[in-house]
């Protein structure tokens, strides 16, 4: 599935595509390999006229498999290649010889992938470790040699079993970003500095909506050398759970982050609303997101004074909160206590 992605000039609203390494949504054919079918021969040698069955057993054919690597990020490596072909199994030979197994296909994805049946959008399993394998398609069983068909009725069996036929099938491999930390708000909020403030990640930041249009991760340093994940998912909209904006295609992202930190810019006409709203996109698409910790974050600090603060104060919703401007780094060091503190509990 090929998705483009648009960035919005502010002067003549033309959409551009966008060039971009990250893509967290392939589509892909996987054909495993048949089972060679087992051997009909019976045995002979100079001393041996007539010997009994010893047909071999058919190799097993290939299996498609998936396995996680934790220095992937994206699927870029699999966008392109929509046919994956496993090798089928050898048949099997006289002298009880098995045929040699098909050879797998091992596709190594990110962490966080989610495997899911075309057809019926069924989730298969999830790549949540290092080095973790899983059958995406499993290859055909061999055939049983005519060895295994002598009786004491039947001492020479002249059949044996074809091998199975492999399986073929469109499955869907999604992203889901492993994160600690994941922010969430609205266009505009602040998320792309903060994260390239507080981490070595240089997301692409601008004063205008939808400057971020992929996911960005970031390794944030903490005290004694310790340090935890964040993650920049693009920003939601009032309706993003519908579709609308860059709608359900990142919100997926929101469901590996261990907390959520919620963002919303100080020169908000109404902090409170603005929160309240994106806990309600969040809750239509997935209910069980509202089970994890959220910390409240009011950015761009540095465009109210002080009078203005302790009015907001007042006004915030009931969670966890911290006042921060990541242009003067007022309140970065508060903030990263508070959502280390909160990871750790």
């Amino acid at each position: 599935m090929n998705i483009e992605l648009y960035n919005f000039e502010l002067l003549n609203l033309e959409l551009k595509p966008v060039e971009s390494n990250f893509v967290d949504y392939v589509k892909i054919n996987c054909k495993s390999g048949k089972g060679g079918a087992g051997s009909v021969h019976l045995y002979r040698d100079k001393f041996t006229a007539q010997g009994g069955p010893d047909g071999g057993d058919g190799g097993k054919g290939g299996s498609v498999i998936l396995k996680g690597n934790k220095q992937l990020w994206t699927l870029i490596h699999l966008k392109y290649r929509k046919h994956v072909v496993a090798q089928d199994g050898k048949n099997g030979q006289g002298g009880m010889c098995t045929g040699r197994t098909g050879e797998d296909v091992i596709l190594e994805v990110p962490l966080g992938t989610v495997a899911k049946d075309f057809e019926t959008g069924k989730i298969l399993f999830e790549i949540t470790e290092e080095g973790e394998e899983r059958i995406l398609v499993s290859g055909g069983k061999g055939g049983m040699g005519n060895a295994h068909f002598k009786t004491p009725t039947k001492q020479t069996p002249r059949y044996a079993q074809p091998g199975e036929e492999g399986q073929e099938s469109w499955k869907v491999l999604e992203l889901k970003i492993l994160a600690d930390v994941g922010l969430v708000g609205f266009p505009n909020a602040g998320k792309s500095t903060l994260l390239s403030v507080v981490s070595a990640a240089k997301p692409k930041i601008g004063n205008y909506p939808f400057t971020t249009l992929v996911p960005n991760l970031g390794i944030v340093a903490y005290r004694d050398f310790q340090s935890f994940v964040m993650a920049d998912i693009p920003g939601i909209i009032e309706g993003a759970h519908e579709g609308k904006g860059l709608g359900l295609r990142f919100l997926r992202h929101i469901e590996r982050n261990s907390i959520l930190l919620f963002m919303v810019a100080a020169d908000s006409e109404n902090i409170k609303h603005e929160y309240e709203v994106l806990v309600n996109e969040l809750e239509q698409y997935n209910p069980e997101l509202l089970d994890k910790k959220r910390i409240l974050a009011i950015t761009k600090l540095d465009l109210i004074d002080a009078k203005a603060v302790k009015k907001l104060t007042k006004k915030l919703p009931d969670i966890p909160h911290v006042f921060i401007s990541a242009v003067t780094d007022k309140g970065i060091t508060e903030l990263k206590d508070l959502l280390w503190k909160n990871l750790n509990e």
